[in-house]
């Protein structure tokens, strides 16, 4: 069969049966970022006004729930020995991997919908809104996401790991999709002066990172957005 995307066949990778100690260890952090945004207002205030005790107290809680969870081998990537070694095989998706990439989930659209909300509102109007976007918008899209993960809607949240080949794709391309976007964002914030002109500016860049790194994610030009086809044992990270 043909493929309009470059693909890779899991019998021409070597397989791991066990992580080692540096390659969990690793992890552990991508997994404090994920759970420490989760309270966006309290997120969008560290950002806006430079943090606080409330986000202090929220980050020691996450590390020591995070830090627990990784020395039981309850996250992904974590685990003294990888859980999905073929990628098509119908094997039940562990409750901790569907609660980390659900958090993960939000913590990648949440706001990055927010701010996109926010540079249009402010392109239109004149004026910035982002903090009424958050007190009023993050909620209610934690609660569609986290429904979305509960039932198993979402890529690498559903009750089976028999599609894992594809989803890491999906997961992996917004990943780099809106990271660059946000930290591209971030830069254009911090140097360009307030204006209307600035505004469009940072609306157009940012949409342009975000399509430029979603298309390169789709047609399997990043790092693990290729599609892994079915083959002998493997492993997902």
């Amino acid at each position: 069969m043909a493929y309009t995307v470059p693909v890779e066949y899991a019998d021409a990778r070597k397989m791991r049966t066990r992580n080692k100690r540096w390659y969990r260890a690793a992890h552990w952090p991508i997994w404090i970022w994920v759970f420490f945004l989760a309270p966006g207002p309290l997120t969008f205030d560290l950002f806006a006004r430079g943090g606080s005790v409330g986000n202090l107290i929220w980050l020691g809680a996450v590390l020591a729930g995070t830090g627990i969870a990784a020395l039981y081998g309850q996250l992904p990537g974590a685990e003294p020995a990888p859980y999905i070694l073929r990628f098509t095989e119908d094997r039940p998706n562990p409750l901790y991997r569907r609660v980390c990439y659900t958090f993960a989930w939000n913590a990648l659209l949440n706001f990055a919908l927010l701010n996109l909300a926010g540079l249009v509102i402010a392109v239109v109007t004149g004026t910035w809104y982002m903090k009424q976007i958050y007190a009023r918008g993050y909620t209610l899209l934690l609660v569609l996401i986290l429904g979305l993960g509960l039932l198993g809607a979402l890529p690498r949240v559903r009750r089976s790991t028999k599609g894992e080949g594809w989803e890491r794709r999906y997961f992996y391309g917004t990943v780099w999709a809106v990271t660059a976007a946000q930290v591209v964002l971030l830069v254009l914030w911090k140097t360009l002066p307030r204006s209307h002109s600035t505004d469009i500016v940072k609306l157009a860049v940012y949409c342009a990172v975000l399509a430029g790194m979603g298309a390169a994610g789709a047609f399997g030009l990043l790092p693990r957005t290729r599609p892994i086809l079915p083959g002998e044992l493997m492993v997902a990270d």
